[in-house]
């Protein structure tokens, strides 16, 4: 196997297929990646077993073959080489040698026939949509997710098509984060599935903020996506998410409209001084304003007053400002909305120009 190509093709699509590659694991294989020519094509495959990433490029011309070479020391070399170099790949028995210009690297290669392919699967449901749409979908919603939870059901993010709306809906049980866009397809079945942690990282790092197409397949124990260029997929995680409706505080009557800025920054400044462990913030309503008090074990105390548009009656109310900031820094409106009850309560917060995301954060008590 040989061929030749610039150093700027290689780049990205080596870069893409090295983020599925695990740097500590137990199969030395899967610290390779696997490379194989056809005549005018050039394939990169990236695995962890449980994700993997697919990238492929043209080629001028090349002599078929296949092999897999260690990912991090190839992008390492390609990524240090000038750019605009072409570099040259000979494959022969278990050696690869790498040369551009003046430079040549022999490094060690194992079969490609040892190689773990994921295996075959059959998708059940087929979505077209814009690589942006899927992004800020995700982007809204993947703070809330938990992280080496023992409820590994919810180390993931939930996927749900029904009819022409797609929804995407994270929880790591203290909060929740529900997303929704509207597809052109309709009468799409319901099906639900649960994107791992890693699968959903990988996603948000590949996908594009354009308009370019991309296509997402649902299976029964994978998903796929697909651009032109790079097919990603990852195995499913096994479970049942909690029904996330049953989560959704109902008639909570207390709304107060805020500016989303104004208020990101109050709470900024009130987490300075807020206890490090539990990181919580008091949370004061009275007419037309909000006061936030923080409190931590060496006896601090920041205090914030911010001028809302609230009539209710006054009330006190705890958050994690950690769980608060997640969202106000999610939602992009100029202004917030948040619906209250009563202390004990869940509170709703949401973009008060666009209903397309959702998010619930528990109160807590302080």
């Amino acid at each position: 196997m040989k061929f030749t190509i610039s150093r700027d093709a290689l780049l990205k699509p080596l870069q893409v297929v090295s983020g599925a590659v695990e740097r500590r694991n137990t199969l030395p294989i899967l610290s390779n990646v696997l490379i194989q020519v056809t005549d005018e094509q050039l394939r990169m495959t990236g695995t962890d077993l449980e994700v993997e990433l697919v990238s492929d490029v043209a080629l001028d011309e090349g002599t078929p073959g296949d092999v897999t070479v260690p990912a991090k020391k190839l992008l390492d070399i390609v990524r240090s080489l000038p750019e605009g170099a072409d570099v040259k790949f000979e494959a022969s028995d278990d050696k690869v040698i790498v040369r551009s210009s003046r430079s040549r690297f022999t490094l060690s290669s194992l079969p490609a026939s040892d190689f773990p392919n994921i295996d075959e699967w059959e998708s059940e449901i087929q979505i077209e949509m814009n690589q942006g749409e899927l992004k800020a979908l995700m982007e809204k919603t993947h703070f809330s997710m938990a992280n080496q939870d023992v409820r590994y059901y919810l180390n993931g993010m939930l996927f749900e098509v029904n009819d022409d709306v797609l929804r995407t809906v994270a929880t790591d049980g203290h909060r929740l984060a529900l997303a929704a866009v509207g597809l052109e397809q309709s009468g799409l079945p319901h099906k639900q599935v649960i994107v791992p942690r890693k699968g959903v990282t990988e996603l948000l790092r590949l996908l594009a903020d354009d308009d370019a197409p991309v296509s997402l397949s649902l299976g029964q124990n994978h998903i796929r996506v697909s651009t032109g260029s790079m097919t990603f997929t990852s195995k499913l995680l096994d479970g049942r998410f909690p029904d996330y409706r049953r989560v959704l505080p109902q008639g909570g009557d207390r709304i107060v409209v805020a500016d989303r800025d104004l208020l990101r920054q109050s709470c900024v400044r009130a987490s300075i001084l807020s206890n490090e462990k539990f990181r919580g913030v008091r949370i004061g309503l009275s007419a037309n304003e909000v006061v936030l008090t923080a409190n931590n074990p060496e006896q601090e105390q920041a205090e914030e007053k911010l001028e809302v548009d609230y009539s209710g009656e006054s009330f006190e109310i705890g958050f994690n400002i950690t769980y608060l900031l997640d969202v106000l820094n999610a939602i992009e409106g100029e202004q917030v909305k948040l619906t209250l009850s009563d202390p004990n309560s869940s509170a709703i917060v949401e973009d008060n120009a666009d209903d397309g995301a959702l998010y619930v954060v528990m109160p807590m008590r302080l």
